[in-house]
């Protein structure tokens, strides 16, 4: 039987916190069910400790970089424990380039800028094809930092063009749990982060307070209370993007799963339902981060444990992977598939009789970044006007993350998919057939597809990508 067919395995009774932690730092996989690939996902444990005496070389390192931009091509884990980093010091340093879209991929800055290409894998389709886009305007290799596990593909790329600096890092993390080694603290040393500060606050958490958390949230999904409403303040309101991608991809699978729907203080998100569970996260400073990051991987690990699943595989990330791998194939035998596409003015219609109780709607935009705040407003609406539990996310991100809860979670998920009408922008893939267009249009139609070979309900919309509220004519 293979992994993905497996179903979840609750134990008799879940340990208790200190005992769960207790084995958890002593690396006992058999605190999940089995088979399961935490023998080579454990490193992040006491990462924040074996790289405390990286920390010197780090900062002189950072020093060393007096480029004005670094732009951060990388996805998933990659990507948003960096964005958190970023948003919480308000730097504009930072870009993170973590999308296909023709549009946000055309803004990327070149002038004075190191490029920083950051991927667990070293191989991610999004990663590569941003790589060869940024090479084909600045080809400078002193300019390139690689962050990559060792033997990828990226770091023989990286090594063969002679980037100015590799880190590779400890290949027993898995991405969603890499914030606190290389991926994080490489871009926190650019973002002008004391490092020593960021790790003592990772250091003070409590395993056992932590491990409660996650047995609480747990204990309550599996009696209902399935969304997890994550109430973060308004300076880090980005970290809600990296929790939600945590507690979803390592979650959401087997049929199961806690559904998390971050918001920010003070937004009146109705946390009311019979199916909601709140936790209010806290964080003052930004060097509270370290200590929230792993508080929260120890949480994720304790809710598989009472979930019977494997918290750290992603056994139905690839299939949408392998649909867009399918329709890019089969570019050369003519134009990509027609996906039924309805207008913004059913949207309403549709919902009405698809929501039932205890559902929750996922608003996935395969659309350019810069329009946050129009979804935001849609996510508002719809929640309120369905008294269902609302997430969204922007495409092809959330496949690296929310995108495994939405397969391989409870079938009580209502997708709708919003494309754009045409072209944002006329960029080439450099090397491939195909443009970033023709990308992103193919990545969201094997998700479309992945999510049909599930039996989810999907409708899928078109829209004028290019206004600066693409969203305004939906359910409004």
């Amino acid at each position: 039987m293979s992994s993905s067919t497996l179903t979840p395995q609750p134990p008799q009774a879940p340990l208790s916190a200190s005992d769960f932690a207790v084995r958890l730092f002593a690396r006992d996989g058999a605190v999940w069910p089995t088979p399961n690939v935490s023998s080579t996902r454990l490193g992040w444990t006491d990462i924040h400790t074996r790289l405390r005496s990286e920390v010197p070389s780090l900062h002189e390192w950072a020093a060393s970089v007096t480029a004005r931009q670094i732009v951060l091509i990388g996805m998933g884990g990659s990507s948003l424990g960096p964005e958190v980093l970023r948003a919480a010091v308000g730097s504009d340093r930072l870009f993170v380039l973590d999308t296909t879209d023709p549009l946000t991929v055309e803004r990327m800055p070149t002038d004075d800028t190191v490029f920083l290409i950051s991927s667990k894998s070293g191989g991610t389709l999004e990663v590569r094809s941003l790589l060869a886009y940024a090479w084909s305007k600045v080809s400078d290799p002193a300019r390139y930092v690689a962050v990559t596990d060792p033997g990828t593909e990226l770091e023989g790329i990286a090594r063969e063009r002679g980037f100015s600096k590799v880190f590779v890092n400890d290949p027993d993390i898995g991405g969603r749990y890499s914030v606190l080694s290389y991926f994080g603290l490489v871009p926190a040393a650019l973002l002008g982060y004391n490092l020593d500060e960021l790790l003592d606050s990772a250091a003070a958490v409590d395993p056992v307070s932590a491990a409660q958390l996650g047995l609480d949230i747990a204990q309550a999904s599996t009696a209902g209370q399935d969304k997890l409403c994550i109430e973060v303040p308004p300076s880090f309101a980005a970290f809600g993007l990296w929790v939600e991608q945590l507690v979803a991809e390592s979650t959401g699978k087997r049929g199961v799963g806690v559904v998390p729907v971050p918001y920010v203080a003070g937004t009146n998100e109705d946390t009311s339902g019979s199916d909601r569970y709140k936790v209010d996260v806290r964080l003052v400073t930004p060097a509270d981060l370290g200590g929230a990051f792993l508080q929260w991987e120890i949480a994720t690990a304790a809710m598989g444990h009472v979930l019977g699943i494997d918290p750290f595989d992603e056994p139905n990330v690839t299939e949408s992977k392998n649909n867009t791998a399918r329709v890019l194939a089969g570019l050369g035998d003519g134009p990509l598939p027609v996906v039924e596409t309805v207008g913004s003015e059913s949207v309403d219609a549709w919902l009405a009789v698809t929501v039932t109780p205890g559902d929750y709607i996922s608003v996935q935009a395969y659309l350019p970044y810069g329009s946050e705040v129009g979804l935001a407003e849609l996510r508002s609406r719809l929640s309120s006007r369905y008294g269902a539990a609302t997430t969204a996310g922007f495409g092809p991100r959330f496949l690296h993350s929310t995108g495994q809860l939405h397969k391989g979670g409870a079938a009580n998920i209502v997708c709708i998919q919003i494309v754009s009408s045409e072209p944002t922008a006329a960029v080439a893939v450099p090397g491939a057939p195909y443009d970033f267009h023709t990308l992103i249009s193919a990545q969201s139609i094997g998700d479309h597809q992945s999510l049909r070979d599930h039996d989810r309900r999907v409708i899928r919309i078109a829209v004028d990508a290019k206004q600066t509220n693409p969203f305004i004519g939906i359910c409004s």
